[in-house]
């Protein structure tokens, strides 16, 4: 007998996480870097359980369509994060660099795995982290809107 991914299914009809603690991490990469057809394809679930010393890289998109299941194109590459403080990373989290909002989870893509997830972020500006003058040792926190 196989499992059934709840997601895939359509079996949560909103989402499931009512509170959760923030995902906090430290820049240890920043990247530059716009990229038109980049061709990621967003998995299903809606959310990723990140673990204490992972590393993940953080793309920008700004595709007002972008979401599981979807296929991403427009990215800018903004640099890769350490995880201080594990946690869950959920679809319509916001992402925060030094207190400021980058822009909001909308997708995990899995092309990289074992080695690093990708973690897409919607954001109005298609921006490098190198565009926006990003520093390594930056705060990243990821927290429920």
């Amino acid at each position: 007998m196989t499992s059934t991914d709840p997601y895939q299914s359509g079996m949560f009809k909103s989402n499931p996480y009512t509170k959760k603690r923030e995902m906090l991490g430290e820049l240890v990469v920043v990247l530059d870097g716009r990229l038109e057809e980049r061709n990621l394809q967003l998995i299903a679930p809606i959310s990723r359980a990140v673990l204490k010393g992972d590393i993940h890289e953080l793309i920008l998109t700004d595709e007002p369509a972008a979401g599981p299941t979807k296929k991403i194109n427009k990215i800018a590459y903004l640099g890769f994060l350490e995880v201080t403080q594990g946690g869950v990373m959920v679809v319509g989290d916001d992402l925060y660099v030094l207190g400021n909002i980058i822009g909001t989870v909308v997708g995990f893509d899995i092309t990289h795995m074992p080695n690093h997830l990708n973690i897409v972020i919607f954001s109005e500006e298609r921006i490098s982290g190198k565009e926006r003058d990003l520093e390594l040792g930056m705060e990243i926190r990821c927290t429920k809107r």
